[in-house]
């Protein structure tokens, strides 16, 4: 059962098979490590994470940097925010946050999960989102 506010979930060198990479949209036929932040602090499957992008009850921030998605693609319905943009993003008017991201601004009540190659670039989103107020 998902939890309201923020989500820190991890997954922790998750390798995903080539059949589970094509379901996400990956470029990879071979898997790729993908990890997940939110602020629960625990770790996610593949599997819950497929299964929150399905209930549309969460915004999936992939923090790895613009090149990365066009060389290893991306989870569909993620969106875009490298790491050195997350806390500039994150204190946006609205306005301009749709402007730029083509997306609604989270509130500090919505459940946001991060996402990157590693690991430690979502940990630092997270804290960054934390710093900023929104909630565990």
């Amino acid at each position: 059962m998902v939890q309201s506010g923020l989500l820190l979930w991890s997954v922790r060198r998750a390798v995903l098979g080539s059949a589970e990479a094509a379901l996400l949209g990956l470029k990879s036929i071979k898997g790729s490590c993908r990890n997940f932040c939110t602020a629960a602090s625990k770790d996610v499957t593949y599997k819950e994470l497929k299964n929150l992008l399905n209930s549309k009850n969460i915004m999936l921030i992939d923090v790895r940097e613009t090149w990365e998605i066009l060389e290893y693609g991306k989870i569909p319905g993620s969106i875009n925010i490298p790491l050195d943009e997350v806390g500039q993003a994150l204190q946006m008017n609205p306005r301009d946050f749709k402007d730029k991201y083509n997306e609604v601004k989270p509130s500090e009540s919505d459940k946001l999960v991060f996402s990157c190659l590693a690991g430690v670039r979502s940990k630092k989103a997270l804290d960054t989102a934390i710093s900023l107020g929104f909630n565990r």
